[in-house]
């Protein structure tokens, strides 16, 4: 996946926002006003920020310890850094990213859930 294809993915998602809170280099997709990935997509190898759930971090933390770690400057309980084109499946890339968005959007108020389902 490249770096293109990644930030198409996390703005491919209802009422997502690229942000740059931090420095220009570094994007932040949200949703809600909230948090659900963080990447500099000009960083070599390319790494993405996700939020994931516990026992789904450290399952896949152990299952590809190379490429997915507990995340970056994060709560290493609830998210992790995923290595993105080192060697991960594209279509497993692809599944963290909308997990990461569907954990935030339900902790979002329910009037706020209720919105962002409507097409």
């Amino acid at each position: 996946m490249t770096p293109e294809e990644l930030r198409g993915l996390c703005l491919s998602f209802n009422e997502v926002v690229e942000e740059f809170p931090f420095r220009p280099e570094i994007s932040v997709f949200k949703v809600g006003g909230k948090l659900f990935a963080l990447t500099s997509l000009d960083a070599k190898p390319l790494t993405v920020n996700l939020k994931c759930d516990p026992e789904d971090a450290i399952r896949l933390r152990g299952e590809y310890p190379a490429l997915i770690a507990p995340g970056y400057h994060m709560n290493k309980r609830h998210w992790n850094t995923v290595t993105v084109g080192g060697g991960l499946p594209e279509r497993l890339v692809r599944e963290l990213v909308e997990d990461s968005y569907d954990l935030v959007v339900a902790g979002l108020p329910r009037a706020e859930r209720l919105r962002l389902d409507r097409p």
